[in-house]
């Protein structure tokens, strides 16, 4: 329902914003806070100064996919698709074992952004909480169903932290109200038991949030695909499939699959392009689209872009010569072969690995891995100028090899790799040598529901429908269709794989199916069971992340002398150690497999 504001409402809600922002933007805004810290102070006395605090949680999503080393990245190479690329320097996470402890930094452009994760999220929970717990206090409201509305948006925030929290740190602290004073005794709560509050609040949400909204904003759509997503992780397959079908059957979604917007005609390119062009996004003709983030250039509150190409593409103006052992490639955007300005300057942080980019590929018709949307390095050339008169080779296309079989790379795993490219490249007018500018954002599209939606089939053995519902995504994209002898958890994998890579939060998605795993005790294609007692010393993660990465555990060691090593016990990360510590009068306990976990107690298993 719309809502006139009056000019001193307006006031309030800038004033209310101003502050969140100035809480949330100062100048140390990243640094580490213990959980004690989370005290907002202000007064929402009007429906409109709520709907501020929800533009802070807004915010604060969105800042999950831009500016350097974005904390998606940490929640990608920690898997079986990716690893962190860079080759310079002791400090990325790829020895595992050595680098990712409760006391090492974990909130760093060039760590990882494990605990953003932490601290953010449960930012996210605060700003939410303030809203949950003050929706009574406005007397503005035009009618019940703006205050349920605003109501719902809040449960939206705060489950969707705590779903992510709960799969990338299991048992964490459950907080359900605003914290006014200095608390110190928060304690673990068990996940199953979050997650269960979390669906009843989001059923409630699903009542109250309109169907059509703003782009940007939370519609019923994203309620009822992270209600879904819950289903799942509580094991409640029959709930999934209900929440999931609500949302493709009813709701105002359908996948796209013929050439719209900007580009439409471009016969170089096809719908799978279209889908990731910036401008067609948040476009009301793309069907396809639930929730997304907004970001756009010169819009104030805006993030430092997405970086997207930075991350994703290889460092391919750097160790690689050609084959008369010339420097091939620079990235000056003056070049009389500007390469940087089609495919950005990539540092190759965001590493596919074998799998992820050769494997998974089983149709050579899929659009998603077609020519010109999918890059190699043989698709670039020698661009050097100084090789203009002097090198055979200057205009032509990149080699892995020269004709002796020697490496014509210094350095194969940084600079040597192929690459999303219509996902990554993001215009970016603002920098010289573009590295990924600002654009809209995915969270949640309706291909993924489709693959949600096959994945409760799975559980529920009714591999017919699951083939139905994963090949409404697989066909689009050009491929034969499976049937259901094809299907297992593998294939459903896959797929995500090849729709949803550098776009899904794959360390949180890998692990709520360990979970469940160890819940059900199902077994896997390859028939072995796991179990809950022993979920951080034998589970689904590991052993799949084994499976797939030529790179974890098979003696890969970089330039700078890191192995890639990981243990059963990275399925969940540490939590940071300054907030156990500075929690002295309770007890957040720590993940099995790091320092501290033996002191940890039974989580609680009911909520005050």
């Amino acid at each position: 329902m719309k809502n006139i504001l009056k000019i001193n409402q307006i006031k309030k809600v800038a004033l209310c914003f101003l502050v969140i922002c100035t809480l949330g933007c100062s100048e140390d805004w990243l640094e580490p806070r213990p959980l004690s810290f989370y005290a907002p102070e202000n007064t929402y006395d009007v429906a409109s100064g709520l709907w501020g605090a929800l533009v802070a949680c807004e915010r604060n999503m969105r800042h999950e996919w831009t500016g350097d080393n974005p904390p998606i990245h940490t929640e990608m190479v920690l898997t079986d698709i990716a690893v962190d690329g860079t080759t310079d320097k002791s400090s990325p996470p790829q020895d595992l074992n050595l680098i990712l402890t409760p006391d090492a930094q974990l909130n760093h452009i060039d760590y990882n952004k494990i605990g953003w994760y932490w601290y953010e999220g449960f930012k996210g929970i605060k700003y939410a909480n303030v809203v949950i717990t003050r929706i009574d206090q406005p007397e503005d409201y035009q009618s019940e169903e703006e205050r349920n509305h605003i109501l719902g948006t809040a449960y939206f925030h705060r489950a969707l932290r705590y779903y992510k929290l709960t799969h990338q740190f299991g048992d964490v602290p459950l907080i359900l109200n605003e914290i006014r004073e200095p608390k110190l005794d928060f304690y673990s709560t068990d996940r199953e038991v979050i997650l269960r509050k979390m669906k009843e609040d989001l059923e409630f949400a699903e009542l109250w949030v309109p169907e059509v909204i703003d782009r940007g904003r939370v519609p019923k759509g994203a309620v009822q695909h992270l209600l879904t997503k819950i289903n799942l992780a509580l094991g409640e397959f029959q709930d999934a499939v209900a929440s999931a079908s609500r949302l493709i059957d009813e709701g105002p979604y359908s996948l796209m699959r013929d050439r719209f917007g900007v580009n439409a005609n471009d016969p170089t390119r096809n719908v799978i392009w279209d889908l990731h062009r910036p401008d067609n996004k948040s476009s009301n003709i793309n069907t396809e689209a639930i929730l997304l983030v907004m970001d756009r250039i010169d819009t104030e509150g805006n993030s430092g872009g997405t970086t997207s190409m930075r991350q994703a593409v290889p460092f391919w103006s750097v160790n690689i010569n050609t084959p008369s052992g010339n420097r091939g490639t620079t990235d000056l955007a003056t070049n009389p072969i500007p390469q940087v300005l089609h495919v950005g300057r990539g540092i190759g942080r965001t590493r596919g690995n074998w799998y992820s980019m050769h494997t998974v590929w089983d149709d050579e018709n899929d659009l998603r891995h077609a020519p010109g949307n999918w890059m190699n390095m043989e698709d670039l050339v020698y661009n050097n100028p100084g090789l203009q008169g002097s090198d055979p080779d200057y205009g032509q296309n990149l080699r892995m090899r020269n004709d002796n079989g020697q490496l014509l790379t210094s350095d194969s795993i940084r600079s040597w790799f192929s690459w999303p490219h219509y996902k990554v490249f993001i215009p970016d007018p603002q920098r010289v040598q573009p590295q990924g500018g600002h654009s809209d954002w995915y969270i949640f599209r309706l291909a993924e529901s489709y693959l949600l939606r096959a994945e409760a089939y799975y559980w529920l053995d009714n591999l017919s429908a699951a083939a139905d519902d994963l090949n409404q995504v697989r066909t689009r994209a050009g491929c034969e269709p499976y049937s259901a002898d094809d299907l297992n958890m593998e294939t459903i994998l896959d797929e995500r794989t090849r729709e949803l890579f550098y776009e899904e939060p794959r360390k949180t998605e890998l692990t709520r199916v360990s979970y469940l795993y160890a819940k059900t005790g199902k077994a896997t294609a390859s028939g072995k069971t796991y179990n809950s007692q022993n979920f951080s010393t034998d589970n689904y993660f590991y052993d799949r992340v084994m499976e797939k990465s030529d790179f974890y555990n098979k003696g890969v060691m970089t330039r700078h002398g890191n192995l890639f090593t990981m243990s059963p016990y990275h399925v969940l990360w540490p939590v940071p150690a300054n907030a156990i510590n500075s929690n002295t009068r309770g007890r957040i306990n720590q993940n099995v497999g790091y320092s501290g976990a033996e002191s940890n107690i039974p989580p609680l298993t009911t909520i005050d």
